[in-house]
């Protein structure tokens, strides 16, 4: 799995002009799940993002979680992540898990995530998502769970 975490004021996510989710300040996820990948790579990347400290203390000093923070978190599914562009101009997009196991590990990666109490929005799976944010800092960070050992 591929992650893009991006620290945010805020951030909402519009299908077919309506908002489906929405939250203030906290982490925006875009979530790549590819082929190979399990529910151990989820859970390594679930622990990963709840305890990285990329939010500000009272010195201004990363140091924070979101948890510490009592932020929330929009989970955005995209494919996308799991581009190969080695070859050519025009990305492959074959190693991007399909629905059928890709819905249900995102669920999971939602689920698990929202289990930590934190408020927990997402888009929908496969749907042409208009996502918007303000990028607070700016702080992003890529994760792959392929670089977890």
């Amino acid at each position: 799995m591929k992650i893009v975490i991006q620290r945010v004021s805020e951030a909402r996510v519009k299908v077919d002009g309506k908002i489906v989710g929405e939250i203030g300040k906290g982490l925006m996820l875009l979530v790549g799940v590819d082929e190979n990948d399990k529910k151990t790579d989820a859970d390594w990347l679930i622990q990963k993002v709840l305890n990285l400290r990329i939010f500000g203390d009272e010195d201004d000093k990363l140091n924070l979680s979101v948890k510490d923070i009592s932020g929330e978190i929009l989970c955005i599914s995209q494919f996308t992540l799991i581009a190969d562009y080695k070859k050519g101009n025009r990305p492959s997009f074959i190693k991007a898990a399909k629905p059928d196991k890709a819905v249900p590990l995102f669920d999971y990666f939602k689920e698990e995530i929202a289990k930590s109490g934190l408020t927990t929005e997402s888009g929908i799976f496969g749907a042409d998502m208009k996502v918007s944010l303000i990028n607070d800092g700016p702080v992003t960070i890529v994760m792959d769970s392929l670089t977890k050992s």
